[in-house]
């Protein structure tokens, strides 16, 4: 009887992929959704803050509670990190680098506590043809980044950027789409890299993707504006591009941008925001609040230039310091309820903003429905805008057009 393994994934849809990569390459273990009858637990982890460090270790402590007699794994970023000081503490029986993930089997399989931290010029080759649980299916075409942000610790995690090649990224779309997959996620460090060490382009890829046979939503994970190019543009029209574009711009304060060393410029940003929301775009955006040097003042400048922007989805959070950053050294630095308050006042406006695109939109929403949860199917439509939707039929995993719904706060509502 094979033992069975539970993968506990952190962070970011790249940590969501290189799980998905793990499920794929075991073969001498059975992969079992729940935590309490885990032989072995796998944690993909997430450090890109000293808060994503603590969620970490808490969940240790709660496996070593409840689960005592599992053994625990550690990848993912804070493997880089934090690794070496939880194997020390004998909290943990290994911990491996991104790189060394498609050896899954016998890394479970090692007697002895073992530290195996790989490199961080790995790109991956394997091809995953299913996604365990999911209805969407998330494509990993690059790693690494060459931003160097203030705050982040990425790059020091995941290297510099580098591209997947793309016949394996095609190949995997081609099998996943013969399996059912509709919408694909592209996914990454820095998405909007792919393709500047390879002579061609993000733009070109998805084009590529978009004539396999069964792709039908074209998704991307987080872009930076100055990747946003004029080729990029000419595609706005398409089909096949989710009418959703998630654009990080952190801050919207010129002065913010500049102490938190980012590439991007207000003026513009705002052009391109207003050139995707005359094309009919719901766009989202990272937001950063309470980093060191964030004034009153400067916050009522973002505050203000966030109001001007059409947005319509924020993933906003309070500054938590990552040690090994710049952003780390510096003064001064803002109290953390400060902070709180200023996430929930950009929050809630953004959060006005969605409700107030939704009302606006008179078309059909198409929609894939993902999930059935407490008599309702979940999906998300090609804004990324979540509808809850009461049938008698079973519809989950499969697509489907809303003429007739109605729209309420947190969500839209449909009956069929």
């Amino acid at each position: 009887m094979k033992k069975k393994v539970y993968f506990k994934t952190f962070g970011c849809r790249t940590n969501l992929y290189d799980s998905q990569v793990m499920m794929s390459a075991m073969q001498e273990y059975e992969i079992t959704q729940d935590e309490n009858e885990a032989d072995a637990i796998v944690i993909n982890s997430c450090t890109v803050t000293n808060g994503a460090d603590t969620h970490v270790r808490s969940y240790i402590s709660q496996l070593e509670k409840n689960n005592a007699n599992a053994k625990l794994f550690l990848t993912g970023c804070g493997a880089h990190t934090k690794g070496e000081s939880l194997l020390k503490e004998q909290r943990v029986h290994g911990v491996f680098g991104q790189s060394e993930k498609q050896k899954i089997d016998s890394l479970l399989a090692q007697e002895q506590p073992f530290y195996e931290k790989g490199d961080l010029n790995h790109i991956d080759d394997m091809i995953v043809d299913d996604f365990v649980g999911k209805s969407r299916a998330f494509i990993k075409i690059q790693e690494g980044c060459n931003f160097r942000c203030s705050y982040c610790i990425i790059p020091f995690v995941r290297g510099d950027a580098r591209s997947m090649d793309e016949a394996k990224i095609l190949e995997q779309v081609s099998r996943l789409a013969l399996n059912g997959f509709g919408e694909f996620i592209l996914t990454g460090t820095n998405v909007g890299s792919y393709g500047q060490d390879k002579q061609t382009s993000l733009v070109k890829l998805m084009k590529k993707m978009s004539q396999i046979r069964g792709v039908r939503r074209i998704r991307l994970g987080s872009v930076e504006p100055i990747q946003i190019t004029d080729e990029f543009l000419e595609i706005l029209d398409e089909p096949w591009l989710e009418k959703h574009m998630h654009i990080a711009l952190q801050h919207t304060a010129p002065e913010m941008l500049k102490i938190m060393n980012r590439r991007n410029v207000y003026k513009q940003d705002k052009a391109l925001f207003e050139l995707l929301a005359s094309k009919g775009f719901a766009i989202g955006t990272d937001f950063i609040t309470g980093h060191p040097g964030e004034s009153e003042a400067l916050w009522q400048e973002a505050m203000q230039n966030a109001r001007e922007l059409p947005l319509t989805h924020i993933h906003a959070f309070t500054y938590s310091k990552r040690d090994g950053t710049k952003s780390a050294t510096l003064k001064p630095e803002i109290n953390g309820k400060i902070a709180k308050q200023r996430l929930h006042e950009i929050e809630a406006l953004i959060k006005e903003k969605n409700l107030q695109f939704r009302e606006a939109f008179q078309g059909e929403l198409d929609v894939l429905v993902e999930s059935y949860k407490e008599g309702f199917y979940h999906g998300f439509d090609q804004h990324f805008n979540k509808i809850l939707i009461k049938s008698d039929e079973d519809l989950l995993g499969n697509w489907i057009r809303i003429a007739k719904y109605t729209i309420q706060k947190e969500h839209n509502y449909a009956e069929l």
